[in-house]
Parts: C-alpha cells; structure tokens; sequence
C-alpha cells in the first residue's frame, strides 16, 4: 500500500512540474507590452488606413485607399507622402529586392513599385481571368508571394466589374510568375502572414470569423489545413516569439499554439498591423481615420 502511494505521490509532482514548465513561457509571453508605454495616435484624418509594411530602415508605408495615397513614417513621427498612383493600394509588403508590392484594387492587380515610383504588373489574372481583388499579402522566404484575393465591390470599379473567378481564394505567385490557386472555400479571405522559416502560413476569413493554419510544401503549395483561432482578422503580423496578431475589434495576440495572450485595445477599430522602428519594437497599427504605435518588449519580423 506505501508502495503504491509512494507511485502515486511520485507521479503527482511530476504531472505538476510539467505544468509549471508549460505554463512559464505562456506567462512570459502575455508581457508582450512595455509597462510604461501607452498607446499613442500618432497622427489622424485620413479616410480609411491599411497596409502597413516595413522596409530595412524601420519606416513604415501605410494606404489611405478612399484618397488613393501611400504615406510612410518614421520613428521621429513624421508622416509624408509616397508621391506614386499606387492604384488604390490595399495590401503592401516589401521585398528582398526593396520594392514596395502592393495590393492594388484599382484594376485588380499585384503591383512592385520602385523608389522612383516605376510599376511593375506581377500578376492580374488567373486562368484568363482577372482576380476578384487583391486584398493582403506575404512574401515567402523563397521570393513567391501568397495573396488573398477576396471580393468587396469597390465605387471606383467600372460599372459591371463583377466577381469572375468562382473562389474567394489564396494564390501563389511563383517566382518564376506562374501563379497557383493553393487555397479556396472561403467566405472572404482577407489577412494573410507567414513565419520567418517560410514553413507556416495563416489565412484569416473574415467573415466566417475564423483563422486557418498550413503549412506550406516545398512547391509552394499548402497542406495540412487546420483551424488556430475562432477570429476573423483583416491584417495580421507575427513576432519573434511566433505571436500571431489579429485586427478586428481590437487587436488580438495569439501564441503559435492557438492561446490567447492578450487584446490590445484601440480607440478605433484596427484595420491591419505591423512591427516597425529600426529595432522592430514599435507595434505600428491602421485604425480607420488614425494611425497608433504601442512601445512593445518583443521583436516583430516583417
């Protein structure tokens, strides 16, 4: 009987120093913020703020897609103007090469862009067809872009102008320019973010209020489709830690294994998010007519 009790004793203080273990990196992970920063409107006015994304210098190029304007800012808060037609830019990420991609709704396309202001057509069609509207995107570490191309009618389309493709899908723009539906049967995909080692990505729909996790094969294809939060997300970014953070009626933070940490709240409802400042420390956050930052204690990437 001691024996037995003794196993049973033995067994419990093992169970309990594994949950000790487990439970440090998830208490260490909800310090995501600095203590003493507040979050900060850095500026305000526009009409409807989206896009973020960061180039090697920490600044930070953000869309007002109503005005059809790209701004950057930098870590002195200052804001200019980006002086190119982004054509209605949603969506931005830079490349390796430095070129500004971008999302542009105009006529439905993905677009680089040159510090000179020159445009390049990196994809419009699928099959013939052009794209419903090109939403968000990421680049992979290999040079292939995935976008979500959703449909939302846009004012400034041609009358007629209609959903053509029979998916609200996921594309991959190969670098050799093919391009591949990799996923589809969404409501309205919008989001999208991958991690650094190019091994998962995240898709946000929207509608269905749901974020779904792949991972990503070798020809650029994805597997292994499986549910990770039960929130929609217009824009999404992720930290050194592998927090995935998602914009909807505040900003949600997740851990990569799908456990709430922390809601960051905005006075506006936050449209898209990213990591900015020349030590990817500043949470740089689209908020309807506004733009906020939040001093953070993790790294972001890109």
């Amino acid at each position: 009987m001691k024996t037995i009790i003794r196993i049973r004793l033995l067994l419990l203080i093992s169970l309990i120093s594994a949950l000790s273990t487990l439970a440090q990196p998830v208490k260490s992970l909800t310090q995501l913020a600095n203590k003493k920063a507040d979050l900060e409107q850095i500026a305000s006015g526009f009409s409807f703020t989206e896009g973020p994304a960061v180039n090697s210098k920490g600044e930070v190029y953000f869309t007002d897609q109503p005005n059809n304007k790209i701004y950057l800012w930098n870590e002195k808060d200052e804001i200019k103007v980006f002086p190119v037609d982004g054509e209605r830019a949603n969506g931005l990420y830079f490349d390796q090469d430095g070129l500004l991609l971008a999302c542009a709704d105009y006529r439905n396309k993905l677009i680089s862009i040159d510090q000179q202001g020159n445009k390049t057509v990196l994809a419009d069609n699928f099959e013939g067809k052009h794209l419903n509207g090109p939403n968000d995107l990421w680049i992979h570490p290999s040079g292939a872009i995935y976008i979500t191309d959703s449909y939302y009618h846009r004012p400034w389309w041609p009358e007629g102008q209609l959903q053509v493709q029979n998916e609200r899908a996921v594309y991959c723009v190969h670098p050799d320019s093919q391009i591949t539906r990799v996923a589809a049967a969404y409501k309205m995909p919008n989001g999208i973010i991958g991690t650094p080692d190019g091994k998962t990505l995240y898709v946000a729909d929207i509608q269905d209020e749901k974020i779904w996790q792949y991972t990503i094969l070798e020809d650029g294809s994805l597997g292994n489709k499986t549910f990770f939060a039960p929130e929609g997300s217009d824009g999404m970014t992720i930290d050194k830690q592998g927090n995935v953070y998602l914009t909807n009626k505040a900003v949600s933070v997740y851990s990569s294994q799908g456990a709430k940490l922390r809601v960051i709240e905005v006075p506006e409802r936050p449209s898209n998010v990213c990591f900015g400042g020349k030590k990817r420390k500043t949470l740089f956050i689209t908020a309807r007519t506004s733009i906020y930052k939040l001093a953070m204690t993790v790294k972001g990437v890109k």
